[in-house]
């Protein structure tokens, strides 16, 4: 495309998605730029695929998105090159896969991470795949662990928050997360509601206040539990800038005096350790949250589509928030991506 193109393309765009004039210049320049060059090398760490086996098995489902359901390639493909990004690394989203039955799991899990790794085969500068697990069964998850990693040669691996009533760090998760750091796993996290808290009714849906809670929870369990400092080969990647974790993590900390013997030097020196996507968390007060825990080195771009976002919106509001600069830009949506993954150097040249 054309620069007199893509300049026409965008202001097209933007005012589709309903901007304002003064909105529009707000930024506009820097995003501009951006269009023109880096945006070609834009990594969507937070991407969503939705393979038949896994459609067949959760249509009907509580938490399940219909954009979810007509997902294919084709639409993938199209919203990356729609917004000129180079790449996306796919995960599955909720409602997951464990549904109390550990057969029904482990077949699900396999299927998806055999069509996600044939979409990369097909594809290789497109797609990047963060293998499902059939959590909360840990010999299956060893053993599809193994698979995806020796056989499927994936980038990484998908978890969920929470699994039943059981949350990352708890204690029967151990064997698999040694063998993450033995691998020196890339992990990134997707929230879920808990069985505890989905059916409150404060009048909202889950995903509004559930899905950062249980990431906060999440992220609480792998630092108190001891797993960050006992495996600290893992690299977590937290979706949607972390959850409320970033705001609380002052009072998160005084509370890790109590864990010394298990993080010595305290929840916010592990929590500086993580990676955070910036899928539904591209707004001031979320951002600036994160910012005030990590810098611009720990945030990676992100999406949750289809029915989170697009990649041209999302870009462009992240743009627009004001807070960073044109090589910031350039590390959130590209270079952090490629330290994790070296792969997708290729899809971001």
């Amino acid at each position: 495309m054309n620069e007199f193109n893509r300049r026409d393309f965008l202001t097209r765009a933007m005012a589709a998605l309903g901007l304002s004039a003064a909105a529009r210049r707000d930024g506009f320049a820097a995003f501009m730029q951006d269009a023109a060059g880096a945006s070609a090398q834009r990594i969507d760490i937070h991407h969503h695929f939705a393979p038949p086996a896994w459609v067949a098995e959760v249509k009907g489902r509580p938490l399940l998105q219909t954009a979810n359901t007509t997902w294919t390639p084709e639409k993938s493909i199209e919203d990356l090159d729609r917004a000129g990004s180079a790449a996306a690394v796919i995960s599955i989203t909720n409602p997951g896969l464990w549904f109390g039955d550990s057969q029904t799991t482990n077949r699900i899990a396999r299927a998806c991470n055999e069509y996600g790794a044939n979409l990369v085969q097909r594809y290789p500068t497109r797609f990047g795949l963060f293998a499902a697990m059939p959590l909360p069964d840990i010999d299956a998850t060893l053993k599809e662990i193994a698979y995806a990693y020796d056989a499927l040669k994936v980038d990484g691996i998908g978890l969920f928050t929470s699994y039943g009533d059981k949350w990352l760090g708890n204690p029967a998760f151990r064997p698999v997360m040694e063998e993450l750091s033995r691998r020196k796993a890339i992990v990134h996290v997707h929230p879920t509601a808990a069985n505890c808290c989905r059916n409150l009714d404060y009048g909202t849906a889950p995903g509004s206040i559930e899905y950062g809670t249980d990431t906060t929870r999440a992220i609480i369990g792998v630092t108190f539990n001891g797993d960050t400092t006992r495996y600290p080969d893992i690299r977590f990647i937290w979706s949607h800038g972390g959850g409320a974790a970033p705001f609380l993590a002052g009072r998160i900390d005084g509370g890790s005096r109590n864990a010394a013997d298990r993080m010595p030097a305290g929840f916010i020196a592990e929590a500086k350790k993580f990676f955070y996507d910036t899928a539904g968390a591209a707004n001031r007060g979320a951002i600036a949250s994160l910012l005030e825990l990590v810098g611009t080195s720990q945030i990676l771009f992100g999406t949750d589509f289809p029915p989170g976002g697009t990649n041209l919106a999302v870009a462009k509001a992240v743009a627009d928030l004001g807070y960073f600069k044109a090589a910031d830009l350039r590390a959130i949506e590209r270079d952090n991506a490629v330290r994790l993954l070296p792969r997708l150097k290729a899809s971001a040249a």
